[in-house]
């Protein structure tokens, strides 16, 4: 099951607290304090990681709490230091305020690792309080409880290349042939319920993420279909394929089809519906549909590059033509959504 948001509740451990002891030894008169300090309670850690791709894993698990430091003993025995609880989360994690909304840490990053709450510290143990004229102090510290906190997690897939389109527009098709990702295919509209990920093969040894998202249809930013709330996965991308069917039996005019779509990305994002994009018309098999994808040309004011993912036609010309922009754009443009 895909998840994309989570609210989760973390408490760090607490401090363990100092002990409060006096040595005791036939050898040695009027012992003094020797009572330890206690061990620092545990961090909770995010970690992202390339290991999932969605907060499944996270659900129905109540409080993440980690464990509290251990007790100080006698003859200046130190507790033990409570292990961190570290929770894994994919790469693209935002972790958001749950109360305010405001964004704390963006888990963009593969294997760099953010403290979410702070163990407590452990507390001081007698032997720190024995002064020249309070040689025998009974009192210690007790440990700092951790810090608790109630955080939004949502994520958003990092990838190179974003699949937009009306459902049936081909995005699945494609990602099932360019990479070794198995989305379902039918010959129906959302059959794409959730975002996926694949791996395209570049020129040589160069390679790119493609992510494919649930198809628009107009008015999904008033939440018709399945709402617009999956173009979040693909604002990190640094490059759009707009896939539009021009086949003879579209959901839509191809040109009218093209215009829906943007339409519905505009009022999604500005920033995003300035993406470069390349425009894509798919199942061209015919004479016709290459009249299509000609007429599409003309109506968005740009070349548009005809396929056909049944018999390959033109995905050869794509991946280079996807590969030459990616080259040309910096890596640092998935970071501004």
């Amino acid at each position: 099951m895909f998840v994309d948001e989570l609210e989760i509740h973390v408490r760090a451990g607490k401090g363990g607290n100092g002990c409060i002891s006096f040595l005791r030894d036939a050898k040695t008169l009027r012992g003094g304090p020797n009572g330890g300090d206690g061990g620092d309670g545990g961090d909770v850690i995010l970690l992202p990681t390339t290991h999932c791709n969605t907060l499944f894993h996270l659900t129905g698990r109540g409080t993440f709490a980690a464990q509290n430091g251990g007790q100080g003993r006698a003859q200046n025995c130190g507790g033990k230091d409570a292990e961190d609880l570290v929770i894994e989360v994919p790469v693209g994690t935002q972790v958001l305020d749950a109360e305010r909304g405001h964004v704390l840490q963006d888990l963009d990053v593969p294997d760099r690792p953010w403290i979410l709450a702070l163990g407590g510290y452990g507390g001081r143990g007698n032997s720190h309080f024995a002064t020249a004229t309070h040689r025998a102090p009974r009192e210690a510290e007790t440990g700092k409880e951790g810090e608790e906190r109630r955080v939004l997690l949502s994520l958003k897939l990092i990838a190179d290349v974003g699949l937009l389109g009306l459902p049936n527009a081909g995005k699945s098709t494609l990602l099932a042939t360019l990479t070794r990702a198995r989305p379902r295919i039918a010959g129906y509209p959302f059959t794409t319920l959730e975002p996926m990920l694949g791996i395209a093969q570049g020129p040589g040894d160069a390679t790119f993420v493609l992510a494919d998202i649930p198809g628009l249809i107009e008015g999904a930013s008033e939440g018709r279909g399945l709402g617009d709330k999956f173009l979040k996965h693909v604002e990190r991308t640094r490059l759009l394929l707009h896939l539009v069917d021009c086949s003879d039996l579209p959901m839509e005019p191809p040109v009218d089809a093209w215009r829906i779509v943007r339409q519905e990305v505009e009022q999604h994002s500005a920033h995003l519906a300035a993406r470069p994009t390349l425009v894509v018309a798919t199942k061209v098999e015919n004479d016709a549909a290459r009249e299509r994808a000609q007429q599409l040309a003309t109506a968005v004011g740009q070349p548009v590059l005809a396929i056909s993912s049944a018999s390959g036609d033109g995905l050869r010309e794509l991946v280079l033509a996807a590969w030459a922009m990616l080259s040309s754009l910096p890596r640092e443009a998935r970071q501004a959504d």
